[in-house]
């Protein structure tokens, strides 16, 4: 038998993720009443607990293989490394438990209400909530803020029930190294859980439909990183479809096609990566007046409202890109509007990051959007090979890009490839919100040897005073 509670809050945030609980810490801060919900026990949405962080830790493992290895190139060299899977697991989640507690304890300071439970609309102003005890917990609110997320996307094969088929979540929770994966879909996620498996011993195919990897980002950003995995990956399949997947003696058989040709072979496990679907199924968003976009989306304003004016929604939820530090903005937009403020969401650029080793990042336009837009542009590139950190480090073979407007006066997009490059993104991220031009970043003084220094350099390609390359006039 259910018990029913009735709770009033002045605003329900529906998801704890990186949107959710900035959202929820900002409204919060901002003094109102806050209740936050999310179906999970641990704080933190797919990003801390099932995504970015323990992806990184595996992936930061992996650059510490790779390093060991190329050192033997310069004159060092290690022993084969011993993988301990259940340590490397165990410290993976001593990672995230510390954030969750963090997070646990900063919505504990603002006196937020934290609900376990999986919430849906019963109208525009009422919630019901299933805790984990099966009881349901009514909630009328004022203001609602929806950060739900989204959840690996499937494929339809009959053997996507098999364990032997897994997503991103399942991956970064295997107790064991599998001898042979395959990865569908030559996205980040795959590129990067591919990237760390294959350090620790798997044998890696990767089947991408399109014609090549990462096909969001600029080819020559890509290839650099494209020639480094198909040294190491035992298979790389472009333009090619995976049509059966099938289990046999605790293996997956795979289907293969590629234009008219039809293969097959057989994995120990199979990763799928064809990107994410947002979390809407159980939120009964129309007794709320919510209707969703054509792909599935909530729509909203730069105000993060949606058409019902008291319910606002952030994050994966509301469309791409599908990023952590999107959804944070997007949060603090929806809760500033709530407390009374004037907030919008309208950032000129939002970085993206490959954390595969090399990485990619880039900001703003890319050269394929600007071809499509056809808007004329100029370009700057700085080969990491005439640069010195780039040298000392091992990793000569990265670039820095910037694509300007066709009279230099406004930076239209960064992309940079190689070692550190999401870090090294944020100045162009800075460069790009605050309209500063080429002439401001090539006379802005940049510390020696740095790969930070290879964004003024390409930026001295295009005033024309780069002196670390000669380029004919």
């Amino acid at each position: 038998m259910n018990n029913t509670n009735n709770i009033k809050r002045k605003i329900v945030v529906i998801g704890s993720g990186p949107g959710g609980y900035t959202a929820a810490f900002r409204a919060a801060d901002l003094g109102l009443d806050v209740t936050l919900i999310d179906k999970d026990k641990n704080l933190g949405g797919v990003c801390l607990n099932r995504g970015c962080i323990p992806s990184k830790a595996y992936l930061h493992l992996a650059n510490v293989i790779h390093e060991a290895d190329e050192s033997k190139n310069f004159g060092v060299t290690f022993e084969k490394p011993k993988i301990d899977i259940k340590k490397i697991f165990k410290w993976k989640n001593s990672i995230v438990n510390n954030l969750n507690s963090g997070i646990e304890t900063l919505a504990s300071q603002r006196n937020i209400k934290v609900i376990n439970g999986l919430a849906s609309f019963l109208s525009a102003n009422k919630l019901s909530v299933k805790d984990n005890q099966n009881k349901i917990i009514n909630i009328n609110f004022d203001y609602c803020i929806v950060a739900t997320g989204s959840s690996p996307s499937k494929l339809n094969f009959s053997a996507n029930e098999s364990p032997n088929v897994i997503n991103s979540t399942e991956a970064l929770s295997l107790n064991e190294i599998p001898k042979k994966m395959l990865v569908i879909g030559g996205g980040y996620i795959g590129l990067e859980l591919g990237s760390a498996f294959q350090s620790f011993g798997s044998r890696i195919t990767v089947a991408e439909f399109s014609s090549r990897l990462l096909p969001m980002a600029d080819k020559d950003l890509v290839n650099p990183l494209f020639k480094c995995l198909n040294n190491k990956f035992e298979n790389i399949f472009l333009s090619t479809e995976v049509i059966n997947l099938k289990e046999v003696k605790n293996m997956v058989n795979v289907e293969f096609k590629n234009n008219d040709i039809i293969f097959q072979d057989s994995f120990d496990k199979v990763l799928v990566s064809v990107g994410r679907t947002p979390n809407t199924k159980f939120l009964n968003l129309e007794k709320a007046g919510i209707k969703l976009s054509e792909r599935g989306f909530i729509p909203v304003n730069d105000k993060m409202r949606t058409i019902t004016p008291n319910i606002y929604a952030i994050g994966d939820i509301v469309g791409d890109p599908m990023l952590a530090h999107k959804a944070t903005h997007e949060g603090k937009v929806a809760a500033e509007n709530i407390a009374g403020h004037n907030s919008v969401f309208d950032p000129i650029a939002i970085p993206s990051v490959i954390y595969t080793n090399p990485e990619i990042a880039w900001a703003g336009y890319t050269e394929s959007d600007l071809r499509n837009k056809k808007i004329k542009y100029n370009k700057g590139i700085f080969p990491w090979s005439a640069s010195g950190r780039a040298m000392t480090n091992g990793h000569a073979i990265g670039k820095t890009k910037i694509l300007t407007s066709e009279d230099n006066s406004r930076i239209l997009g960064v992309g940079i490839s190689g070692s550190n490059a999401g870090e090294l993104i944020s100045e162009a991220m800075l460069a790009i919100e605050m309209g500063a031009n080429i002439e401001d970043i090539s006379l802005t003084i940049h510390p020696h040897p740095t790969l930070s220094e290879t964004f003024a350099n390409a930026s001295e390609v295009l005033t024309k005073t780069i002196t670390d390359l000669y380029i004919k006039s």
